[in-house]
């Protein structure tokens, strides 16, 4: 049986066929595809028709198909009239457009009360803060919108005409309220958001309906995994059972993490700005978000401008010989949140922190991966002091487990071992979900059993922590909750 994953990323997006080897699950990439905003006016917008033609390119592409799922990026959403149509290409989470909307939304409800509700990581590029950005600006489309639905399941209503949105991905708005289950309806009216274009969430696993007809495609069974793109990595991840680790689901953003039964709610996460999302099978995840290889995915982008394109490879073997600990930074910083000459920003905020950074490649790829790999100890203190639970080993999965410099590093600054793969974490994770619920798995558990069987997983033991414990005390009062409130 060969099952589907729409696997769409902020650069890229993929379909890749899962199919069943004996215990194992073998994976084929059948295309792929690139993801560039566009700005228009002024506004940065998701090219959200390509991608939809793009994805029914790679379903036809898969040849026979039993089911098909999407996962997607996070926070971002389409607005559809009382017909169902689309009024008007999504917003990219990065547009200026929330700048000051989450100071905005503070002064009506306060801090902890959102927090209390929806346990969610406070960022201006929630969806919370776009939709109070329509608010303040009187856009008309708010105003005449029937329904909000997020990316993955405004690509799958046009997949198989169900309007759903699914738990994972709903749990990342700060919309949603965590622990009753349902969209926090009161806090939205309080803000002045509509609450009615708010409708049904469904579990991980649902199977959502068959693909139009008119799409002469067949009858492909359409079924929600984990939509939001780490719930289906972190589903891959393969745990131990009763383990004592965290994950990183490393790409575009790092996210840093750990599962756990039940929402994280208290003062002390408020305090650290921790996140609580859906997860598959019933758990939830903890984690903070982290800006992640953005920073060296937008470096490339202005150097390639310059005229200096340079394959990743080069840009990390640049990096290794690199001297080490020239400058830190906090990858978190706002400023380095969107598009723009991000290696100048670098130089910048070394210098403000009394480190002089020279603008060469090699020096500002090393200082992103020391940085980031610093912010993941900083988070790893966080979620242990949250929960009061001893984290043993970090699994790194996704896009950078395949980065030996900076997986290497996360061990050696974190002092813990470092178990990197899969790197198709997040396909992996959307096929195991549409498997569970085709009856092919029992469960997570097995789920993951057979993820472990099917994948090679390298692991890096802590080597040295010469300077980094010099690294840490420097930059540990930059990464305290008053430069995270910059964010928050």
């Amino acid at each position: 049986m060969r099952l589907l994953a729409a696997d769409l990323g902020a650069e890229t997006g993929r379909a890749v066929v899962g199919s069943f080897v004996g215990d194992r699950i073998a994976l084929e990439e059948v295309h792929r595809f690139p993801n560039r905003a566009v700005d228009v006016g002024g506004t940065l917008h998701w090219d959200v028709l390509r991608l939809y033609a793009d994805m029914l390119d790679g379903i036809r592409a898969a040849g026979r198909l039993a089911s098909v799922g999407i996962d997607t990026w996070g926070v971002d959403f389409g607005l559809l009239d009382r017909a169902g149509h689309l009024l008007g290409n999504p917003v990219h989470y990065r547009d200026r457009r929330t700048e000051g909307m989450l100071e905005e939304a503070l002064r009506r409800v306060p801090r902890q009360e959102i927090y209390s509700r929806t346990g969610v990581q406070f960022l201006p590029i929630n969806t919370l803060y776009q939709l109070m950005a329509l608010v303040r600006s009187g856009d008309p489309q708010l105003e005449t919108s029937e329904r909000l639905l997020t990316m993955p399941a405004l690509l799958a209503y046009w997949l198989c005409g169900v309007q759903a949105d699914e738990f994972t991905d709903a749990t990342t708005t700060q919309c949603y309220d965590a622990r009753a289950g349902v969209w926090a309806a009161d806090l939205l009216d309080k803000l002045g958001i509509p609450s009615r274009i708010f409708g049904e969430v469904v579990p991980p696993g649902t199977q959502l309906g068959s693909l139009r007809p008119e799409l002469t495609l067949g009858p492909v069974k359409v079924i929600a995994p984990g939509t939001h793109d780490t719930a289906s990595a972190v589903a891959a991840v393969p745990f131990e059972p009763d383990h004592r680790a965290a994950y990183i689901s490393s790409g575009t953003w790092s996210l840093v993490g750990l599962e756990v039964p039940r929402p994280v709610i208290t003062e002390v996460a408020l305090h650290a700005n921790l996140t609580n999302e859906g997860g598959v099978g019933g758990t939830f995840r903890l984690l903070k978000n982290v800006m992640g290889l953005w920073l060296l995915q937008e470096c490339r982008r202005a150097w390639a401008g310059r005229g200096g394109d340079m394959p990743y490879e080069d840009l990390l073997r640049l990096a290794e010989e690199a001297p080490a600990f020239a400058a830190v930074i906090d990858p978190d910083d706002e400023r380095l949140l969107r598009p723009g000459d991000m290696p100048a920003r670098i130089v910048t905020l070394s210098a403000e922190n009394g480190m002089a950074l020279a603008p060469e490649p090699g020096m500002i790829v090393r200082c992103i991966f020391e940085s980031l790999a610093l912010k993941y100890r900083r988070t790893i203190e966080q979620l242990e002091q949250v929960t009061g639970s001893v984290i043993q080993t970090i699994h790194v999965v996704g896009g950078g487990a395949h980065n030996r410099l900076l997986c290497q590093m996360t061990a050696d600054a974190c002092g813990r071992p470092v178990l990197a793969g899969p790197v198709e974490a997040t396909a992996i994770g959307n096929l195991m979900v549409q498997a569970i619920a085709l009856g092919l798995v029992a469960s997570l558990s097995q789920a993951r059993q057979l993820v472990k069987r099917s994948v090679a997983i390298e692991i890096y033991e802590p080597v040295s922590s010469e300077g980094w414990e010099e690294a840490w005390q420097r930059i540990r009062g930059s990464q305290q909750p008053g430069v995270e409130r910059r964010l928050a």
